[in-house]
């Protein structure tokens, strides 16, 4: 790559003049000057990052293209940090008076990636496509003499390959292989120019050095043996023949191509020389352009879609911007189904009127496979054609029908509309030479090569939202007798039948034609159903060339690889919720690598969907036919495997992650898990508190799930082993909520001793609820149990619990005998921690008795022993209590601040609600006291916490802090 020659300087274009600033090139070795000295472009890997971003000059390249372009798939660990250090590195060598941390005028930040910027004075491929782009505008004037001397000007900046050798993954050579295709493909063009000047000679410098830098190019070639042989060296020509077709035969095993058959041909007859001096140049001239109109109709029925409608006309009004030198492209995709055609053809109609030369549709059928979908060798032969361009004048070979079909469209004011697109294989031949075209292209799957190498903009096309949907189905609806969605029930309706199809715009419209066909089939009707997922599907017919869901998934489904299509079977049994992709290595009992690599392959196919914090789902559709393909497919005992290894992996994963959590007694350890059940474990207390957040909505699935099925793991050891988290969190209706499966499930299986555990926990949740009587009854219940198999851990536990349900109700004395005979059987136990919970306890009765001193000795002895054994969990609640104490006796400063301490130890372990029950105990402490300000500021900080936890805490908590609300005003 080389800095090549500018208008302002005119010296050699290996060595520029000294009054030229910083140039680059590229064409060729990788060099660098700076005021006319060459300078060193630093180590390897640095001058490989130069070389990719001059490539891809006045396109943006991501961090995550970067490390695909420099490394590939052996990416090392500190390679973000490499690239960083190399950008500021090539900052200083390319501007060394750059202030220190200023990006400088070349190599500019883009979102996460970069952006070199340079003009034709500093990078010499800059220079050379403005010359090409120069001389194809004089041949469009019809000044072919002004042409050649561009063409020429831009041929002389190329020195060999682009970077020479120096990168190594095979995507940065692919794109340095693109610059010297076009360098190939100008010096053709030259050629052709100069044979019809008559003046071959000059063209045969730029054509020897491309023969050179591409041995096995038959246009290049052909171009040379031609050129050759008009210049009279007619055995040069020959030799070159000679040569290429020998080294085609050893190296492809093939012979040479129609283009240079036809080449040694015409030197063999001598029909290249140049002509009489009197004879009128003989000029080849393209077929004709018809103007063609082929896009498919406006869809009649389209709705919303105006963010990505949005997008697209930004997009479209960035080509009239100076500097573009290649067409538009925008590639978006989507699910089947989610309606990415409609979106484009009505988007292509809305700006079709801007492109003057006509538009042209080609479906390539990509969803069908590679072996069903149109070749690149097929779209090229169509698009000719749809040009105007005879049958009989289409080129033999592949390349020949390339060329035509780039000469038949430069230039041109075309709008392409590719549809149903495989790959960035299949579209990359279709794209046309011209900076005035856009080319818009649908597919199942993102075209990140087009992106990377071809700046191409991707568009995901994402499912509509409720609002757009219901308009969707409302206007397919309209004017059909008794067919409103108008009405509060009809409404309700029509939402229920719009969410179990997921708001698939092909669903909808199939349900919408159902009914317009069947004058008596109501929306109720319809709704039922749906409502049964195991026969969803049905309620869309297909056939008779109508492509209902069931045939749209199929068709990326058969694409799988073998071990992709039995993830996607296995899928269908997860959580509504998603699972992550460690799940998915326990529920299909293979290695984290491959199931990594099929989960990849069932993203791409656009079969499941990856969100942000990690989850991936499928949707309610595509899980359905699934569904239908499990039970078609797999037997039983691997269809319950499947769904024992998953509900194994959340229960142990769930025991790990309780373990770091250090609950207040030891976690009930559940037994072996099958073999395959790789569980999940974190390795701090945050780690833990994260774990059981980002997964809380599937760890209730998964109790559901197995309350359902009967099997795989017992529900209630689940359900305990998420209550920690659950009541720290301030998840209170989740907590209820599971508790009430586990205790349907416990008793369903005779379990006596789970229902106690139950019992037990949705006892403490319903005490949150303010329903102590309730709670007490609970306990009651499971007390009996733990008494008659003698668990008297657990019976003091139960003391521990009606403690406090008791205080909640202003029965002290009965509080404070619970607590003691609690204290009396941790004590028996040797469990310190029972034994610190139940002086806290017992301190706080002996306050709220009035019997002061005993209860600052209680709550001394159990911060002491919380101190000891290091339990921050309790430590909130113990203060807490003791600001109780001190308030009492007067000595308000001490209080306010042992309920600070109470608040921070309460937020380091993510106690949520103790940490709100210690602020609005201070400002109402700071009330009393007179000190309004900061009783203002322990008010916002509980009520900041407070929003934090489910539903905005419980009605208790909510109305506490409206009475403090009244007192500050």
């Amino acid at each position: 790559m080389i800095v090549g020659r500018s208008d302002v300087c005119s010296g050699r274009a290996e060595e520029p003049s000294s009054d030229c600033g910083t140039r680059l090139q590229i064409m060729g070795p990788l060099r660098v000057w700076r005021g006319g000295n060459e300078v060193g472009a630093g180590p390897r890997q640095q001058r490989r990052l130069l070389a990719i971003l001059l490539a891809r000059e006045g396109r943006p390249t991501s961090t995550d293209d970067l490390l695909d372009l420099l490394w590939g798939p052996e990416t090392p660990a500190s390679a973000v940090n490499v690239i960083h250090k190399y950008v500021a590195a090539l900052r200083r060598l390319l501007e060394p008076d750059l202030p220190a941390r200023a990006v400088g005028s070349y190599l500019l930040r883009h979102g996460d990636g970069y952006l070199f910027a340079a003009g034709p004075e500093a990078l010499d491929l800059v220079a050379f496509r403005r010359d090409v782009a120069t001389a194809k505008d004089s041949l469009r004037q019809d000044r072919p003499v002004d042409a050649l001397e561009h063409y020429l000007a831009a041929l002389r900046r190329c020195q060999g390959r682009s970077a020479d050798g120096l990168v190594d993954s095979a995507g940065a050579a692919a794109l340095l292989a693109g610059i010297d295709g076009e360098f190939f493909d100008a010096a053709i063009a030259a050629a052709a120019v100069a044979a019809r000047l008559r003046q071959p000679a000059r063209v045969l410098a730029p054509l020897r050095l491309a023969a050179g830098m591409s041995r096995l190019n038959e246009p290049v070639h052909a171009s040379l043996v031609t050129t050759l042989a008009a210049a009279g060296q007619q055995a040069e020509a020959l030799a070159v023949y000679g040569a290429i077709r020998a080294r085609l035969a050893e190296e492809l095993g093939i012979d040479p191509g129609y283009q240079l058959q036809d080449a040694q041909r015409r030197a063999l007859t001598q029909a290249a020389r140049p002509p009489a001096e009197d004879a009128a140049p003989a000029v080849s001239r393209p077929a004709p352009l018809v103007r063609p109109a082929q896009l498919p109709p406006d869809p009649p029925l389209f709705v919303g879609r105006e963010s990505e409608l949005l997008i697209l006309r930004d997009l479209a009004a960035g080509m009239r911007a100076p500097g573009r030198t290649s067409p538009l492209v925008v590639a978006m995709d989507g699910m089947g189904g989610v309606g990415k055609s409609t979106l484009a053809a009505h988007f292509a109609h809305r700006v079709a009127d801007e492109f003057a030369d006509g538009q042209l549709y080609l479906d390539l059928q990509g969803h069908l496979g590679e072996g069903e979908s149109v070749s690149a060798d097929e779209a090229v032969r169509s698009l000719l054609h749809m040009v105007g361009v005879p049958a009989a004048d289409v080129p033999d070979t592949f390349d020949a029908r390339i060329g035509m079909y780039r000469s038949m469209t430069a230039g041109k004011h075309i709008l392409f509309l590719l549809d149903n697109a495989r790959d960035a294989a299949q579209v990359r031949p279709l794209l046309p030479n011209s900076a005035q075209s856009l080319v818009l292209v649908t597919g199942r799957r993102a075209l990140v090569g087009l992106a990377a190498f071809d700046g191409a903009h991707l568009l995901r096309v994402d499912l509509p939202d409720l609002s757009t949907a219901r308009r969707l189905l409302a206007r397919r609806l309209t004017g059909l007798p008794g067919r409103s969605t108008g009405g509060v029930a009809c409404a309700a309706v029509a939402d229920e039948i719009i969410e179990l199809c997921g708001r698939l715009p092909l669903a909808l419209a199939i349900l919408a034609a159902r009914i317009a066909a069947r004058p008596r089939l109501s929306l109720a009707t319809i709704a039922a159903e749906l409502r049964d997922g195991a026969r969803r599907l049905e309620a869309f017919p297909g056939g008779r060339g109508l492509t209902d869901p069931r045939t749209a998934f199929s068709w990326s489904y058969r694409q799988l690889s073998p071990g992709a299509a039995r993830l996607f079977r296995l899928l269908s049994v997860a959580p509504p919720s998603g699972v992550t992709a460690e799940a998915c290595v326990s529920l299909a009992d293979r290695d984290p690598d491959s199931t990594r690599a099929e989960l990849a392959e069932l993203i791409e196919a656009a079969l499941v969907t990856e969100h942000h914090d990690g989850r991936l789902t499928s949707h309610v559709l595509v899980k359905a036919y699934a569904h239908e393909l499990l039970q078609a497919q797999e037997p039983a005992a691997e269809r319950q495997a499947a769904i024992s290894r998953l509900l194994q992996h959340y229960l142990h994963s769930s025991f790990q992650a309780q373990v770091v959590l250090d609950p207040n007694r030891p976690p009930i350890e559940p037994p072996a898990p099958l073999p395959g059940v790789v569980a999940e474990r974190p390795g701090t207390y945050d780690e833990a508190i994260a774990w059981f957040g980002s997964r809380r909505e599937v760890l209730k699935e998964a109790v559901r799930l197995a309350a359902d099925v009967g099997y795989g793991i017992v529900p209630w050891q689940l359900a305990i082993a998420m209550q920690q988290y659950l009541q720290w969190a301030g998840r209170f209706q989740d907590w209820e909520d599971v508790m009430r499966v586990a205790l349907r499930a416990a008793r369903e299986r005779h379990d006596a001793v789970g229902e106690a555990h139950v019992l037990r926990s949705l006892a403490g949740a319903r005490h949150f609820f303010g329903a102590h009587d309730e709670a007490l009854g609970l306990l009651g219940e499971a007390a009996r149990i733990y008494q008659d198999r003698d668990l008297r851990l657990e019976q003091a536990l139960v003391h521990n619990n009606c403690h406090q349900a008791f205080s909640a109700l202003n029965q002290h004395d009965s509080a404070l005998d619970h607590s003691m005979r609690a204290l009396s059987l941790f004590r028996l136990l040797d469990n310190r921690r029972g034994e610190m919970s139940s002086l806290l306890f017992s301190g706080k009765s002996f306050t709220a008795l009035g019997q002061i001193e005993k209860s600052a000795q209680a709550l001394r002895e159990a911060l002491d022993l919380n101190q000891r054994i290091g339990r921050a969990h309790e430590e909130s609640d113990i203060r807490t209590a003791i600001a109780d104490n001190l308030v009492v006796t007067g000595r308000v400063d001490e209080a306010v601040e042992q309920l600070e301490l109470a608040a921070n130890a309460a937020r380091r372990v993510g106690d949520r609600p103790s940490q709100f029950a210690a602020l609005r105990q201070m400002s109402d402490v700071l009330i009393t006291a007179g000190d309004q300000p900061g009783a203002q500021r322990a008010y916002e900080r509980a009520g900041a916490v407070l929003r934090e936890l489910q539903d905005g805490g419980t009605d208790g908590m909510r109305s506490s802090v409206t009475r403090l609300a009244a007192k500050l005003a």
